[in-house]
């Protein structure tokens, strides 16, 4: 990790794009500024953490659901073929 001292009103640039400024100082409480392109998305890290972990349980499978759904399509598919064998006759 880099560590930087900087006072209010300074500056630091990441990678060309992004410009974080110390706005104020007050106790313990540090107030930035960050300038960066409109395409890159700037989070408070607790703000993207919790991001985080909704978009990876939104993407965990239940393995009891899909065994569910695979029952329910393979039970459609039982069906269709039986109306297919009742129009065939």
């Amino acid at each position: 990790m880099l560590v930087l001292s900087r006072k209010r009103g300074q500056s630091i640039i990441i990678a060309e794009q992004i410009k974080v400024t110390v706005l104020d100082v007050s106790g313990e409480q540090v107030r930035l500024g960050v300038e960066a392109p409109q395409e890159l998305a700037v989070y408070r890290e607790e703000i993207y953490e919790q991001i985080r972990a909704e978009n990876i349980t939104a993407t965990t499978v239940n393995p009891e659901a899909m065994q569910r759904l695979q029952e329910a399509l393979d039970e459609r598919e039982k069906e269709k073929e039986k109306e297919k064998e009742n129009k065939d006759e």
